[in-house]
């Protein structure tokens, strides 16, 4: 039986390369996990406000990621850190108090870049949110992707071969990982 993995995208963009890297991460995936993209286009704003009564997009996905084996967050770098849409999501799906979505799931972070330094702050960030939240983090291999700007086609189609590479050893070894977890 696969294992079912969220995969939140941290970007709103209609072209963006991070929905274009969970793409490709679904295509390679081995067969032991099932990739399920979860973008964030209809996720409203958390307010503690509204946890009495959540909104009907915060139970959406928070089911969404209570559902899956484990979770992976593909996502751009913002100025030095995670774009606000992903950190919405992430208090979001980490509410009530004590009742995180994410609690116990293996997680997996996968950043990217046009630029050289290929989102490291971003992926430091989320490492710093998630402890207390989720589940374990995989830790090796760690993978910053830069110079994706070139990297898919005109039809969002992966191209560039040593992506290729770098992705389906990391989606292989998460994987390994996931199965190891839920051992």
């Amino acid at each position: 039986m696969a294992h079912s993995v969220a995969v939140i995208v941290g970007s709103l963009r209609k072209e963006s390369f991070s929905l274009k890297i969970a793409k490709a991460l679904a295509k390679i995936a081995p067969p032991s996990l099932k990739l399920g993209i979860v973008t964030l286009h209809d996720l409203s704003f958390f307010n503690q406000d509204l946890e009495a009564t959540p909104p009907a997009d915060w139970l959406k996905f928070r089911e969404t990621v209570q559902k899956s084996d484990a979770v992976l967050f593909v996502s751009p770098e913002y100025n030095r850190s995670v774009p606000g849409v992903l950190k919405n999501a992430i208090d979001v799906g980490s509410r009530p108090y004590g009742k995180s979505s994410f609690l116990g799931k293996p997680t997996g972070i996968v950043v990217s870049s046009p630029g050289p330094l290929g989102g490291v702050a971003a992926a430091m960030h989320l490492k710093a949110l998630l402890p207390g939240i989720c589940g374990p983090i995989l830790q090796q291999p760690e993978i910053y992707l830069n110079g994706v700007g070139d990297a898919f086609d005109d039809k969002g189609e992966l191209t560039k071969e040593s992506l290729e590479k770098v992705l389906r050893d990391y989606i292989t070894a998460f994987a390994a990982w996931v199965g190891k977890q839920a051992a």
